[in-house]
Order: structure tokens, then sequence, then C-alpha cells
């Protein structure tokens, strides 16, 4: 198979299992969902989901947001994890969010990036979810398959982003990068995996990550 029918078949598969994508991280709109992605570094999106109503309950947008302390932010998302830099996080873009965006999340990489404990991954979900515009967000899971499925080399995510933007069209990206979290934590997961299940990278899989597999299976 060649690069451009590897890229097909994938997102052949892909639509086939995936033609309503769910949006891992309930919110109810651009502010909801930049501080459950900030909550949801190195965390589960379950247990995010678990948290933000908590929270949401008591500051569901800036101005709320500001009147707690950082330590009654902290208080609440403890069990996410990392607590003490997302709840300063949290309390420290909800005061720029005032006084630089008149309360509103602005709609660009770079403004997004320039908030307290916003990284790039978590301005492109902000931009692709919320504002629709094509972005990219690798996680731990397109950065384990792109490697897999030999479209990229693992380096790092960086790397991965940018070979995932240059082999899937455009238009496709924003439902594309879900369909591929979705696969990864269903058919693909970094531990308990099961290659026969795996129909993609059964398919098209790196050599060396296929033999890898059979050869640990039989140890």
């Amino acid at each position: 198979m060649t690069k451009k029918e590897k890229v097909n078949f994938v997102i052949n598969e892909l639509y086939k299992l995936y033609p309503e994508i769910p949006i891992p991280l309930d919110h109810k709109d651009p502010y909801t969902l930049l501080i459950a992605v900030l909550m949801s570094a190195q965390s589960t999106d379950v247990r995010v989901n678990k948290i933000t109503p908590l929270l949401f309950n008591k500051a569901d947008n800036p101005y709320d947001m500001v009147k707690l302390t950082i330590e009654d932010i902290r208080d609440i998302i403890k069990p996410v994890g990392l607590s003490p830099m997302k709840s300063k996080g949290i309390h420290g873009l909800s005061k720029i969010l005032i006084e630089k965006h008149n309360g509103l999340v602005p709609q660009s990489f770079e403004a997004l990036e320039e908030l307290p404990a916003v990284g790039h991954k978590t301005a492109s979900v902000v931009m692709s979810q919320a504002f629709g515009v094509p972005a990219f967000p690798v996680d731990t899971h397109i950065h384990r398959l792109m490697y897999r499925w030999n479209l990229s080399n693992g380096k790092n995510v960086v790397q991965t982003e940018k070979d995932a933007k240059r082999l899937f069209p455009k238009e496709l990206w924003n439902e594309l990068h879900l369909q591929i979290i979705w696969y990864g934590r269903q058919y693909s997961p970094a531990r308990g995996w099961d290659l026969d299940k795996d129909i993609i990278t059964k398919t098209i899989g790196r050599q060396s990550v296929i033999q890898d597999y059979y050869k640990n299976k039989k140890s």
C-alpha cells in the first residue's frame, strides 16, 4: 500500500466506526471547554467530566471564577491532579479574559497560547471544537497510533502534528483527531492491546511494532 492508500484506508475505517463523533469533554461554551481541556492535562476525560460540574456549579464564567480564590479552585479540582498549577492557571486566565478580552475566549492560537497554563494542544482543541477552525491537537493516543500506523516517526508530538496535517485533508482534521482518539481508546490502547481487534494497525501497521507485539505475546 502506498502512503496515500494507507491514509485513505485510515479515513474510511474511522468514518465507518464513528460516523457520529462524541466530544470527549463535557462543556457548554468556549470558556467551559477551555477550563475542561486545561484540567485534562495528565488526567482522564472521565475524571475531568466528574469534577467540572462541581466547579462550574460555583463558576462557569470568568467573572464568577475570579471571585473564587486559587485555594477554592484547588480544593474542587484536586482529584484531577496537578491542582496547584491548574488552579493558578484557571484563576489567572479568567482574570486576563476579563482584562484583555471582555470576558470572552479569544479566537486565535496566539492569544490563547498567551494565557497561563494554555499550551499549543489546549489552544488547538479550543480552536477546533469551540470555533470550528481546522486544527489537529495531538494527544497520547494520536501520537501512539500515528507511530503504530507508520505515518510518523514518533520522535515527538510536534513532529506527529506536522505529519498528521501533511497527510490528512484539512477539512477532515477536526473530526479525524477525535475519531483517532476514540479508536485508540477502544481498539489500540497502550496497555491490554489486542491486535486482532485493531484492524487498522493489523492492516497497515509498522512491521517492527507488529513483530514486537507477537514476540511479547509469546513470552
